[in-house]
């Protein structure tokens, strides 16, 4: 697949999320032969089945956020908060430590 058809699926795709319809292999065929650019049909459904039951606004939306932060349970209150960081950062310098125990430095 060309750069030109990818970004001519892509595109398609991002015009139908933003009218709200639903994005399927015939609409995104459709949008890109008015398009004028030649794309393979498998392409097209591919793009469908890769995007289907996702909310592309909400993929976007969240582009470039980081994983989402582990949950800490119902019944811990600040104090669990608290050790958990504190046992986070202790973990933390233990790792540091060990590289400089096996004689690695930077300038070494």
């Amino acid at each position: 697949m060309s750069n030109v058809s990818e970004q001519a699926v892509v595109y398609a795709a991002l015009i139908l999320q933003d009218d709200n319809v639903a994005i399927t292999a015939d609409k995104l065929q459709a949008l890109t032969k008015a398009a004028n650019v030649d794309v393979e049909p498998i392409w097209a459904s591919i793009f469908a089945k890769a995007l289907e039951g996702k909310d592309l606004g909400e993929m976007l939306m969240n582009v470039g956020a980081g994983g989402a932060a582990p949950a800490a349970g119902g019944a811990a209150g600040a104090e669990g908060g608290a050790a958990a960081a504190a046992e986070e950062e202790k973990k933390e310098e233990e790792k540091e430590e060990s590289d400089e125990d096996m004689g690695f430095g930077l300038f070494d």
